[in-house]
């Protein structure tokens, strides 16, 4: 059980308790420490957080106007948020920036991210090959930085970092955000040290950015305070946050360190980083909707997607044509688990999740088997051939494609009965201006 499961499972059993007495909140805080304990959050800062919300619901007067079930959400979100941190906001200016970290700890890939992250808002970005110790990291950066479209620099088998550094200023002379991903180790020992100093001293960086491992849980603060008193490091990015289940003690460890978490990673995909807000974060936990997040990443995928502005107004009528390039998008948006999370729809059973993602990779293949003339007119598929047709060229089976048909028939009659619903656009436009 990850953490934001096990947080909105204790919080069923308290909205489903007949009152909230001692008991109830005794027992409550028992589950929230057996849970935050099991991410490898700090036992010290579960009892201090328990211990709050014991004495503020049990030991003080209620504010008026709320239940104390509401209360106790309210402050366990507050406490939380304290725990795992503040925010960061990134300056839109030119910029040079250093990664260090250990092996294992998803550096290079990090690096590529924050290169498209700020190459998508707008700033020319370069990535630097400066990690001359671990084998084919200059083709795995190399090859990240095509896929993220960005420039590339490197010196292929240069273990002299000041010349890669001194050539790269030259090459890469008017590039917004030039990001160098150094070497790692095992751990942090002189020679590390030794060359990120050298590192330091040639690439003159603005931010200084730790990358760290969520599975290393409570190890994260160490880590920290380590590469802060040897090189004083800026902020701490956190990765792999998606398949962690220490994840919980890792932000809040390094939190407790006196050390800003800048960016957190969530998924393989380039796109799958993000800014850190605490805030954001608990409420995902708790299962709260983040549509800010939501919205932001749907924006993103539609332009990877290269969804032209004249299929997104065609979507107004719902063809294979649309259909697909909808699919594109989605595809673009990362892993269905991670979008239901934005929703607040966290603990979707595992099994529907999975198998609503192979069924629109499937179906995404079946549309990409039609013709042209198909897409845009699909009672064209009545006429014989054409489905047998369709099945063998996707490699599928006519009964997927009649499935796809069927699924398709049914989302074209709902499409239809909203935009023919006054009552339903008048309550979506609250929402969505324009809509």
């Amino acid at each position: 059980m990850d953490l934001g499961e096990g947080l909105r499972k204790a919080i069923a059993k308290l909205r489903g308790a007949t009152i909230i007495d001692t008991k109830t909140i005794k027992e409550f805080n028992k589950e929230l420490q057996k849970v935050l304990i099991s991410s490898d959050v700090e036992v010290s800062l579960v009892l201090a957080l328990t211990k709050k919300i014991e004495d503020s619901v049990l030991h003080k007067d209620l504010p008026h106007g709320i239940s104390p079930r509401d209360y106790v959400i309210d402050l366990l979100y507050e406490q939380l948020v304290g725990l795992m941190g503040g925010s960061y906001s990134p300056s839109m200016q030119p910029k040079r920036i250093l990664l260090l970290g250990i092996y294992g700890s998803g550096k290079t890939t990090t690096a590529a991210k924050i290169a498209k992250y700020y190459q998508d808002r707008g700033l020319s970005s370069a990535l630097i090959c400066c990690d001359t110790a671990r084998p084919a990291a200059y083709e795995q950066l190399e090859t990240l930085a095509k896929q993220a479209n960005v420039t590339f620099f490197g010196i292929k088998g240069e273990k002299d970092v000041g010349r890669i550094l001194r050539e790269a200023d030259v090459a890469l002379k008017g590039k917004k955000v030039v990001i160098c991903d150094s070497s790692g180790r095992s751990g942090l020992d002189e020679e590390l040290i030794s060359e990120l100093k050298i590192i330091s001293k040639s690439f003159k960086p603005d931010e200084k950015m730790l990358v760290i491992n969520a599975d290393i849980g409570q190890v994260a603060a160490k880590q920290a305070r380590e590469f802060d008193n040897a090189i004083k490091i800026n902020g701490v990015i956190v990765t792999k946050l998606d398949g962690s289940g220490r994840g919980g003690g890792a932000l809040s460890a390094v939190n407790a360190a006196n050390v800003n978490i800048t960016f957190i990673g969530n998924g393989e995909r380039l796109n799958a980083i993000e800014l850190y807000d605490s805030k954001k974060f608990v409420g995902r936990l708790l299962g709260m909707p983040d549509l800010e997040s939501l919205i932001e990443r749907v924006n993103q995928a539609v332009s990877e997607s290269g969804v032209s502005k004249e299929d997104i107004s065609a979507m107004n009528e719902l063809t294979f044509e649309t259909f697909y390039a909808q699919l594109k998008t989605m595809s673009n948006m990362g892993p269905m688990k991670n979008m239901l999370g934005m929703l607040g729809v966290s603990d979707a059973p595992k099994d529907i999740v999975e198998k609503s993602e192979e069924k629109m990779k499937k179906y995404k293949v079946i549309i990409g088997s039609m013709t042209k003339q198909e897409r845009k007119d699909g009672s064209l598929l009545k006429e014989s051939g054409r489905v047998n047709r369709i099945a063998k060229g996707s490699g599928t089976s006519e009964k997927d494609v009649r499935e796809l048909l069927a699924d398709f028939n049914k989302m074209k009659k709902m499409m239809d009965k909203f935009q023919n619903d006054r009552d339903f656009k008048r309550r979506l436009s609250k929402f969505m201006p324009g809509a």
